[in-house]
């Protein structure tokens, strides 16, 4: 093309200068007007020559855009598939850098479980141990008191056996010494003997006598604090129970719980029963036995409608019998002590009263030694108030665990979107001759995002 223009140039110089040459030298003008249609015909010769030129040259020159345009694409296409494999290997890499902190975190995770366990053990183990040799000390503690009580309870037994045995052997021997005397001294003796018969046919005398008999016992056992005598038992009542022994604990009311204890002497129908037996009568013997299981059975009868009411009072009583023989009558009767216990009435004798005293003030001193172990319940809530902080850092660790589930959660989202950019990219396969403007839509459209551009080239 440019080699054609400069030839055009040179041939339109030589026609001026030819013309300018005409104009002087006028008579060569047949000559140069031969030479000028040669030059027109060489002229169209020439342009017609340019015009096949260039339009091989347009069409050279398409074929090449279309080439270029090909090429482009292709490397278009080639940079969406470069672009793509290194978004994956991204994501790849990014996943297994994730998975690899995430087993670094559940190893650690573990390990501070693992000792916040073995610490916690060594704590229950020294709370174990605590615990053991402060029960030990207690138990030691009980049994040298329970030794200590038994010992105590064993001596005066001894002591009241061995007083009681030895006056009586005193008034024995007297009485014998007495009988030795003469016959004077038997009659002053019975004289005296029917005396102390008619003084247990009174009522209030016999009744006394148990009164005195049962304080015996229970001053013997219990302290002063523990019990009360002619005690109002049933709120709203008149009625007074002899002895009432204080337990521990409190009602509804605020007012101490009280268990009665009423001494019974039925002597009529005892000594029937004596006569009958000393004159082998059975017919005698039983119907003496009936009576005085009537007459006890009535008494129980009276003590519990007169003494008991719970809560103020503990759902039974006791009715003490102020002689062994006559105890051990009633404990003969067949279904009398059923009867009783239907009745909520306990019957004791002086034998069994005083172990049945000794084993309440046994329950006494128990519970005072129960009330003074509240150490041992203050350690076990420093140790529950351990296990609470225990639950909150386990709480803090699924805390932990959550939010680094909830930003996998977001690196996933991330992935999705430029999943989304990329299928943007792969729409660019439909550009067609529309001029570099819309190259630069595709190549802008296939940049990557800003989320995606702050990922550390690992290449």
């Amino acid at each position: 093309m440019l080699g054609l223009l400069i030839t055009l140039l040179v041939l339109a110089l030589v026609m001026i200068g030819l013309l300018w040459r005409a104009r002087r030298q006028s008579g060569l003008a047949e000559v140069l007007t031969d030479d000028l249609v040669q030059i027109l015909q060489a002229q169209e010769r020439l342009e017609q020559v340019w015009r096949t030129e260039l339009g091989q040259g347009n069409a050279q020159l398409r074929a090449e855009i279309q080439q270029s345009q090909q090429i482009f694409r292709q490397e278009i296409l080639h940079a969406n598939e470069q672009f793509r494999s290194a978004v994956a290997r991204d994501a790849t890499m990014a996943r297994t850098e994730i998975n690899e902190g995430l087993e670094r975190f559940a190893g650690g995770f573990a390990q501070r479980l693992d000792s916040l366990v073995q610490a916690n053990e060594r704590r229950m183990q020294d709370l174990r141990d605590t615990v053991d040799k402060r029960l030990q000390l207690l138990q030691q503690d009980n049994a040298q008191r329970l030794d200590q009580m038994q010992r105590t309870v064993d001596e005066k037994l001894h002591a009241t056996l061995e007083q009681r045995l030895g006056e009586s052997f005193r008034q024995v021997s007297d009485r014998l010494e007495a009988v030795h005397k003469g016959l004077g001294e038997m009659q002053a003796l019975a004289i005296g003997v029917g005396d102390l018969k008619r003084v247990l046919t009174n009522v209030k005398t016999r009744g006394t006598w148990g009164e005195v008999q049962l304080m015996r016992l229970i001053e013997d056992v219990l302290t002063p604090d523990q019990y009360a005598t002619n005690v109002k038992t049933v709120p709203g009542s008149d009625a007074m129970v002899e002895v009432a022994i204080r337990l521990p604990g409190k009602s509804l009311d605020d007012q101490p719980v009280w268990l009665p204890i009423d001494a019974k002497f039925p002597k009529e129908e005892y000594e029937r029963l004596q006569d009958a037996q000393d004159r082998s009568d059975k017919q005698a013997v039983q119907i003496a036995a009936t009576a005085l299981g009537r007459a006890i059975e009535a008494q129980a009868r009276l003590i519990a409608q007169k003494y008991l009411a719970p809560p103020h009072t503990t759902d039974f009583g006791v009715m003490f019998l102020a002689s062994e023989s006559l105890y051990a009558e009633a404990l003969r009767l067949p279904g009398l002590l059923d009867r009783l216990q239907s009745l909520r009435i306990n019957v004791a004798g002086p034998a069994n009263l005083g172990a049945l005293l000794s084993s309440l003030q046994m329950g006494f001193k128990t519970l005072a030694i129960e009330q003074r172990s509240s150490e041992v319940w203050q350690t076990l809530r420093a140790v529950k108030t351990e296990f609470g902080k225990f639950g909150q850092a386990l709480a803090d660790v699924r805390k932990s665990l959550e939010s680094a589930s909830n930003r996998i959660g977001q690196t996933e989202t991330r992935t999705r979107v430029m999943l989304r950019t990329l299928k943007h990219v792969e729409g660019g396969e439909e550009i067609e001759d529309s001029g570099v403007g819309e190259s630069d839509s595709v190549l802008k459209a296939a940049a990557p995002s800003d989320d995606f551009s702050r990922t550390p080239d690992r290449h």
